[in-house]
């Protein structure tokens, strides 16, 4: 794999993750933009023991153009876009409307540190993550590897969390195959409410994994993917490997070749289910960059809101005010369905 850093014309940094290390990335981008805007505001929430980030910038971010106005497809004669090639394999960038970032005002008591990139697994715009080769989620790995890394380095920078939002239901703006990667400047609330149940039992992931059973989905030589016994999700699985690792970086080259087979089954098995594109959240929890790094198990939550055909699951009074989930779905049901959907 061949890694190509570069800037776009406002200063943001771009990256190619090219799978020939015959290619050229020696192209400028032409564009006119305007200064990046500054880290947004955190406040804290006493109530809650949270942090909240005020980004009132991303109002104006991009919000479903049509395809052949796409800021991630690439650039053409015709039409500049977010990446100045004319073709890639995989590109991160830094977000044009991030919600962290290191451009601080010095008006900002509580800037919101950090930094916030959007990871394109393929030039195509009209697919899926799901229909990508194996060989192209490696190098997706491999960009998540190489980005948790770096910017586990920043300044200011407590947690490096790498996610995909798939289908307008979930709240997509833009539909070409991307996701994101975000930079916090804290330890996310679901990541310490996570991390306090591994110190008071160490061995609870493990044993969330022995005790799969009928829930299991799929699995290979090095990693596990099942629907966890208490779902919140009308179909939610999670991917772990066989090997506790803190984050994507401390994967092996075998466990990062062994990923992709087994997601991309998990995928097209969500997208059989009702036969249509399934709306989902991906998401990979990685300890954080100083704390509780003995105790956290990297792992890849995969979730959608589709409880039925025609029917999704909206967050309801108990959900969104208390935090007190009902499925609708009994999880061993879950996974019996997603093993019998035909690929």
């Amino acid at each position: 794999m061949k890694r190509t850093v570069t800037h776009l014309a406002d200063g943001r940094e771009l990256l190619y993750f090219d799978e020939s290390d015959a290619s050229t990335r020696d192209v400028t981008d032409r564009r006119r933009l305007p200064t990046p805007p500054d880290a947004s505001e955190l406040r804290y929430d006493p109530l809650l023991d949270e942090w909240v980030a005020i980004a009132t910038h991303r109002q104006g971010r991009t919000f479903l153009p049509p395809a052949d106005q796409c800021p991630l497809c690439p650039s053409t004669a015709d039409r500049l876009s977010e990446i100045p090639a004319s073709s890639y394999d995989v590109v991160v960038f830094e977000n044009r409307f991030p919600s962290f970032s290191h451009r601080v005002s010095p008006e900002v008591e509580h800037p919101g540190v950090g930094r916030c990139e959007v990871v394109c697994f393929t030039d195509e715009h009209g697919t899926a993550f799901a229909q990508l080769t194996p060989a192209r989620v490696r190098t997706v790995m491999e960009a998540w590897a190489d980005r948790t890394a770096e910017l586990s380095t920043l300044p200011g920078v407590e947690q490096v969390y790498c996610f995909e939002n798939r289908g307008e239901q979930i709240g997509v703006t833009l539909h070409h195959p991307h996701g994101q990667i975000y930079a916090f400047p804290f330890v996310t609330p679901k990541t310490r409410t996570m991390l306090a149940a591994a110190r008071r039992n160490p061995r609870v992931f493990e044993e969330e994994i022995a005790n799969a059973g009928d829930r299991v989905v799929g699995e290979n030589e090095h990693w596990i993917a099942f629907v966890p016994f208490a779902s919140r999700w009308p179909y939610e699985v999670r991917l772990f490997p066989r090997r506790r690792v803190p984050d994507i970086p401390a994967l092996s080259d075998a466990e990062r070749d062994a990923f992709g087979p087994l997601y991309l089954d998990v995928l097209r098995r969500l997208d059989g289910l009702f036969d249509q594109p399934m709306p989902y959240i991906s998401a990979w929890h990685q300890a954080p960059v100083r704390l509780d790094r003995d105790v956290a198990y990297l792992h890849l939550q995969l979730f959608s809101i589709q409880r039925a055909p025609g029917k999704l699951k909206y967050l309801a009074g108990t959900e969104s005010g208390m935090g007190a989930f009902i499925n609708d779905v009994r999880p061993e049901e879950a996974a019996r369905l997603l093993r019998g959907v035909s690929l």
